[in-house]
């Protein structure tokens, strides 16, 4: 006998072999009355078709004390799988409107995924506004973990209330912080999600955000409260490291494919000795008064294309994001136990004694512990991938990460791409490399899932105007992409995987 009220359930064969399964229209509405734990839903209602996305069911609500979610469920033709995104900096919005296919849940929703998204457990002006978490330990926990978890639960319960049947699959796709949420999933829900993207992941909050852009604002200080090093010397940077590197790949496309077989000396340009100053501290890890390092990445060679708006500031005005934002409202509201407020700033920063001032957050924020064993042994999945270029979240963290992980935790269930030439999630479509629209990460999680082979490559695209303008593979690392020499590198049929 049906439930009154929810899904009356129509199976037919799907493409690809999938179920479909179509809800009644009275199904939606009944989700406002379903009476989960501690949730409050305020909005549960149809919603029809609209340009390429399908019509779905779409509730809305509160979990306490503060956790806002979006649910969006296909009302046809719903591939029998769930899929939840995170969110970008310190969140604060639930994006569910967002054209990315990162942190974003319109691009699975057109695949016919039941999606799920939320705003990390408070409000905020922007994904820079950390004010909510002044003096607000909740606030904190709920952002460093509980906003996913409970998300996941009620999510959960109302697709499986919606369709009358749980999901037959279920994923988490994150990047940037949503990249440490995913990485925070498999390690606290181990058994919650069947496949797991963690892109560039924030593993380390309190390392990098603190004490990394700590650094960075510090070295760019001319003393006075300006910048030593401008947009305009990014650009001279970037064509000096372009011109020494491009090719060390056997193809000139304009963006470096490994820093770290580009061995550049910042000290060779014809720029002032202060600037140079600069550069070589961005270049180099983060170090206390006695030279040790506190940090295992800095800003990777060839991320110079996307400086204006992480580091260096806009020709016009506005960016350096990084020492100016993220940095200091992380130090003033998030880094520390008992909160220093808007008076401190990275200038504030003591590298011999904060780092230890931070270590009570981290056991809240990171997501670094390279233990994913009771992930592992429930059958998840885990596809990682970073851009080269990412001049905010640097990508030597997160192959640090990777290898330990494999050192640590037995099984073939983890995968690494490291993208050459993408800025930080793909956001800056204007670069040398490819962009968001240029690969499909859901696509490879599922076919791995489904399959149970691993993917050894990504394929990769670069995407101009929508116009497709080259081609390749990401190796799974440590391999390489490498062009053969014959034929047109912009062919991914002419470049193989090989090890690195």
């Amino acid at each position: 006998m049906l439930k009154p009220g929810f899904a009356i359930l129509l199976l037919t064969t799907a493409a690809g072999g999938a179920m479909a399964q179509d809800s009644a229209p009275d199904a939606c509405a009944a989700l406002s009355g379903l009476g989960l734990a501690d949730t409050a839903v305020a909005l549960a209602a149809e919603v029809e078709a609209a340009g390429d996305l399908p019509p779905y069911c779409r509730v809305a609500g509160t979990i306490r004390p503060a956790i806002g979610f979006e649910v969006r469920l296909p009302a046809s033709d719903w591939n029998g799988k769930f899929y939840m995104a995170g969110c970008g900096g310190f969140c604060g919005k639930v994006d569910a409107e967002s054209p990315n296919t990162f942190n974003a849940i319109n691009h699975a929703l057109r695949r016919g995924y039941a999606t799920a998204t939320m705003d990390g457990g408070h409000w905020g002006t922007g994904s820079t506004d950390a004010r909510w978490a002044a003096a607000d330990p909740v606030a904190e926990a709920d952002w460093g973990y509980r906003a996913v978890e409970e998300t996941t639960r009620v999510a959960k319960a109302l697709t499986e209330a919606y369709y009358d049947t749980a999901p037959e699959r279920s994923y988490f796709d994150g990047c940037s912080t949503g990249g440490r949420m995913a990485n925070m999933a498999a390690l606290r829900m181990p058994d919650a999600f069947d496949g797991i993207i963690s892109g560039a992941p924030a593993l380390d909050y309190p390392g990098l955000v603190g004490t990394s852009f700590a650094w960075i604002a510090q070295a760019n200080d001319d003393g006075s409260g300006g910048r030593i090093l401008d947009s305009a010397d990014a650009q001279i940077v970037a064509g000096a490291v372009t011109a020494q590197c491009d090719a060390a790949d056997g193809v000139e496309d304009g963006m470096v494919s490994d820093p770290a077989t580009c061995d550049f000396d910042p000290s060779t340009l014809d720029l002032s000795p202060e600037k140079i100053a600069v550069l070589e501290a961005w270049y180099s890890e983060p170090k206390d008064s006695q030279g040790r390092s506190l940090f295992p990445a800095s800003v990777p060679v060839g991320s110079e294309p996307f400086w204006p708006l992480w580091l260096t500031g806009l020709p016009g005005g506005g960016g350096a994001l990084v020492p100016e934002a993220f940095g200091p409202n992380f130090l003033r509201y998030m880094a520390f136990p008992d909160d220093p407020g808007a008076d401190y700033g990275p200038q504030d920063f003591d590298f011999d004694t904060d780092p230890a001032r931070m270590a009570p957050q981290e056991a809240i924020y990171n997501s670094d512990d390279p233990d994913l064993g009771a992930f592992a042994e429930s059958g998840g999945k885990l596809l990682m991938y970073h851009g080269w270029a990412d001049a905010i979240v640097f990508p030597g963290k997160t192959v640090d990460y990777f290898e330990t992980l494999g050192q640590t935790t037995e099984g073939d269930f983890a995968r690494l791409f490291m993208i050459p030439g993408m800025d930080h999630c793909g956001i800056q479509g204007t670069g040398p490399g490819i962009a968001q629209d240029g690969f499909d990460a859901l696509g490879a999680l599922d076919a791995w899932v489904e399959t149970g082979t691993p993917p050894d490559s990504l394929p990769t695209t670069k995407v101009v105007d929508g116009t497709p303008q080259w081609s390749r593979p990401v190796c799974a690392w440590p391999a390489r992409a490498a062009f053969g020499g014959e034929g047109d590198w912009r062919d991914a049929a002419n470049w193989t995987c090989e090890e690195g």
